[in-house]
C-alpha cells in the first residue's frame, strides 16, 4: 500500500483528501519519507532530458558515425539511382539482334546420327531429327542476320558441307564449311 500511495502521488492521481493523508504520512514516518524522496528523485531523473545523462564521448562517436557512414551511404545510393535512371532513360537502346527461323535439311539415308555445327551456334553440335523413313534429317534453328559458316557432322565424326549451299571455304581440319548468308531485309 505504501508503494501504491507514492506511485499515485508521483503520477498525480490523488484527490485533495488523499494528498493531505499522504503529506501527513510522510511527516510521521521517516522511512516513508525517505522512500518517497528517493522515488521522486528517480522520477525526476527519468523525466529529465536524456542528453544530460549521455556522456559527451558517446555523443561525439554517434555524430561521427552518422557523418562518416550514413552520409556517404546516402550519397552513394543517390548516385547509383541517378546512374541507373540515366542508363535506362537517356542512353539510346542498343540494336537488338534479330533472329530468323531457318530450316536445315540434309539427305543422308545410310547414317544413324546427324548433327549441325556452325558459327551461329558457337560451333556446338546440335542434333538433327530424322524426317520419316525417307533418309532426310532436319532441324529448325534461330539464326541472326549475317554471314555464317556451318557443316554437318555424320555419326559423330565425319564432317561435310551443306550440299544445297554452293559457297564454301576450307576449314582448319582439312574439310569444307558452307557459308550461309542471312538477310533480314528480304
Amino acid at each position: 500500500m505504501k508503494d501504491d500511495l507514492i506511485s499515485s502521488y508521483i503520477d498525480d492521481e490523488l484527490s485533495l483528501d488523499e494528498k493531505i493523508h499522504f503529506v501527513e504520512t510522510v511527516h510521521e514516518k521517516t522511512s516513508f519519507k525517505t522512500t518517497t524522496v528517493d522515488l521522486l528523485n528517480q522520477e525526476k531523473w527519468i523525466r529529465g532530458d536524456v542528453t544530460y545523462r549521455v556522456p559527451s564521448v558517446i555523443l561525439k562517436k554517434k555524430r561521427w558515425f552518422a557523418v562518416a557512414l550514413w552520409r556517404p551511404v546516402g550519397i552513394f545510393t543517390a548516385g547509383l539511382v541517378t546512374a541507373l535512371l540515366l542508363i535506362f532513360l537517356v542512353v539510346p537502346e542498343q540494336d537488338k539482334v534479330m533472329l530468323t527461323n531457318h530450316r536445315f535439311v540434309l539427305y543422308q539415308p545410310d547414317v544413324s546420327r546427324v548433327e549441325i555445327s556452325g558459327s551461329f551456334l558457337g560451333w556446338e553440335a546440335v542434333p538433327m531429327k530424322k524426317s520419316g523413313t525417307s533418309g532426310y534429317w532436319e532441324v529448325v534453328l534461330q539464326v541472326p542476320a549475317g554471314e555464317h559458316r556451318l557443316c554437318y557432322i555424320l555419326e559423330g565424326s565425319r564432317r561435310i558441307a551443306d550440299p544445297t549451299i554452293p559457297i564454301r571455304e576450307k576449314d582448319d581440319f582439312g574439310g569444307e564449311n558452307s557459308i550461309l548468308a542471312i538477310n533480314m531485309n528480304t
